[in-house]
């Protein structure tokens, strides 16, 4: 295979490893609000070795570890990609490639979502459905260090316990706990973080408090609900649409800066990210299928390359 070169504005990048979302399974059906003109690679984001830069481009040194949402391209057989080089963070040495490859979107998407969306305040309760999985559970160790109570709702005792180890206050089975009475005992929700959709969006709305802001980060059950606006108006609710990609086209520094306040939380240890399964490239299949039938906690990383 001939090597890319990469053009001004672009990097050329070895990828090492390969972080798995979600919105690849939506991809794969066509369905995902940024699914791009077949034929193309899944991966959305990376982490890689720089090994060329393009003319009059500034970027990281060759030979610099960075992590790139690339929104796809990631899982290349060859390993060899070129991105844009504005969209390159560069890899601390405290970060493992692995760790870096499934780092921003899920921690990027809560960190916006809960700080510049939700406004989310210390000592608020903050309730996050799909809690053990790749964006929940980072919702919940921000949450948890913006200094909110949280209440985390998952399915079956092992999830509920990885929600324990990242802060969580409070733990709530989906498969077994009345969500919208449990929620209202413990005081109510103020925010709400919802990647799941369905009747667990409408379990979480009924128990929320006067002024509760919903954030609809996703629909991981399959299911879009439906608010209904008398509730919301009497109530005082917001409902906020949340994609975190979007701003890299329409506010890209609003994102960098939240970047940057995550990767100095890393560095200094307040944040622990969670990989359930570090698979070799030719798992990639089994990854996606693990992610769909919702086998795995916090983040599945593909690795690419040994490089």
């Amino acid at each position: 295979m001939n090597r890319p070169l990469p053009v001004k504005g672009e990097l050329l990048v070895r990828i090492t490893a390969c972080g798995l979302n979600f919105a690849d399974l939506l991809m794969i059906k066509g369905q995902y609000q940024d699914t791009p003109d077949v034929p193309f690679t899944l991966g959305m984001e990376v982490a890689g070795i720089v090994e060329a830069i393009g003319p009059e481009t500034e970027g990281p040194a060759i030979g610099t570890r960075v992590a790139i949402f690339g929104g796809n391209g990631g899982l290349a057989e060859y390993g060899v990609v070129v991105f844009p080089a504005e969209r390159a963070v560069v890899i601390s040495d405290s970060m493992s490639n692995e760790i870096a490859a499934g780092f921003q979107v899920a921690y990027g998407t809560s960190h916006l979502a809960l700080s510049h969306k939700a406004r989310l305040q210390a000592g608020e309760t903050l309730v996050v459905l799909g809690a053990a999985g790749g964006v929940g559970l980072t919702a919940v160790e921000i949450g948890k260090l913006m200094g909110a109570r949280v209440i985390a709702c998952a399915r079956g005792k092992e999830k509920l316990e990885i929600a324990k180890r990242a802060g969580a206050d409070h733990v709530l089975d989906t498969e077994v706990d009345d969500i919208r009475a449990e929620i209202k005992a413990l005081g109510g929700a103020d925010v709400v973080y919802d990647p799941v959709g369905g009747d667990l969006f409408i379990e979480a709305f009924r128990a929320c408090n006067p002024d509760a802001r919903i954030l609809a980060i996703g629909f991981a059950s399959g299911k879009v609900p439906e608010a209904k606006l008398n509730h919301m108006l009497v109530k005082n609710i917001t409902v906020i649409g949340f994609y975190w990609g979007g701003y890299l086209k329409f506010a890209p520094e609003i994102l960098i800066g939240s970047m940057n306040q995550l990767m100095t939380w890393h560095s200094e240890g307040r944040l622990q990210p969670h990989i359930s399964h570090a698979l070799p490239f030719e798992q990639s299949a089994e990854g996606l299928e693990m992610l769909r039938k919702r086998q795995s906690t916090g983040k599945i990383v593909i690795k690419v390359s040994k490089s």
